[in-house]
């Protein structure tokens, strides 16, 4: 099962996208209970996303240009917070 995140890190990752990435586009997808009990899974309900973004900062960047984009903008909680992150990212109109 998917959910819309709605805890408290998935809160920090919609506003530390948001300010540094300015997405026309995202989804911030809850993936942890898929993961329940496995490797990562920290018993918090947040440990694994999927991020859907659509952003101009990625005209004319590559996929792995993209991704670090992402990762810097979420620095620490990439660390500390977050086990696992599929980050599905896109320039308008791709």
């Amino acid at each position: 099962m998917t959910d819309t995140a709605t805890g408290p890190v998935a809160a920090e990752i919609t506003a530390r996208l948001t300010t540094a990435l300015a997405p026309s586009r995202l989804d911030v997808i809850n993936d942890s209970a898929k993961h329940r009990g496995h490797m990562g899974d920290d018993g918090s309900g947040e440990s694994h996303f999927t991020v859907v973004i659509e952003s101009a900062a990625f005209a004319g960047k590559s996929r792995l240009d993209r991704q670090r984009l992402v990762n810097r903008a979420l620095g620490d909680l990439m660390i500390e917070r977050v086990h696992a992150m599929a980050i599905r990212a896109s320039a308008p109109g791709e």
